[in-house]
């Protein structure tokens, strides 16, 4: 079940590569983080119901135990005989449902873990869709100061490094030269 919407999931990120729609995409992880949420509450009812097939099974394997003692403490072989064979098939029974209870439990943790993993790549999701919007946002403000006649400034990334630079070095070197005009007149210089 959970394999359809992980190949779903995969596939939506993959398309991503530059997203197209990132709305649309987070719309179809979201769907389907509802689909796997639904699917694991399923599992987790069908487990109870199974344990408590198990639980039953069990106490009837111990009323059955003690009702062949039971017979056994009156002599009654007949009894004793079919209650054997009734045993016999309800701790078979019991058997089959432990295993099933086992699967059970297995596949609902590896449910659960796909969908955390689903539940942050959708996080994820989200997270670049805000960016994503934020960006987009920005070009458009940016486009609507242009038609309006504005100029967008450029940057110099490599200019604002060395006017950042040159700034730096020009506040070290005036507190290097006031700390030289007070050791001056402490007369320590």
């Amino acid at each position: 079940m959970f394999e359809r919407l992980r190949a779903a999931l995969q596939a939506a990120l993959e398309a991503a590569t530059p997203p197209p729609d990132l709305r649309e995409m987070a719309g179809r992880m979201q769907e389907a983080v509802i689909e796997a949420k639904a699917g694991v509450g399923a599992m987790r009812e069908a487990l109870a119901v199974s344990e408590r097939e198990l639980a039953h099974a069990r106490q009837e394997v111990e009323t059955t135990a003690r009702r062949r003692e039971l017979a056994a403490g009156i002599q009654d072989a007949e009894t004793v005989e079919v209650a054997e064979k009734y045993l016999a098939r309800q701790q078979e029974r019991a058997a089959v449902l432990e295993r099933k209870v086992a699967a059970q439990r297995e596949e609902l943790a590896l449910a659960e873990r796909d969908l955390g993993e689903m539940q942050a790549q959708l996080a994820e999701a989200t997270k670049h869709r805000a960016v994503h919007d934020a960006d987009r946002s920005r070009e458009a403000a940016w486009a609507g100061l242009g038609a309006a006649g504005m100029d967008r400034p450029e940057v110099d990334l490599e200019q604002e490094l060395l006017r950042s630079r040159m700034d730096r070095a020009a506040r070290e070197a005036e507190a290097e030269q006031k700390l030289e005009e007070l050791k001056k007149r402490m007369g320590k210089g």
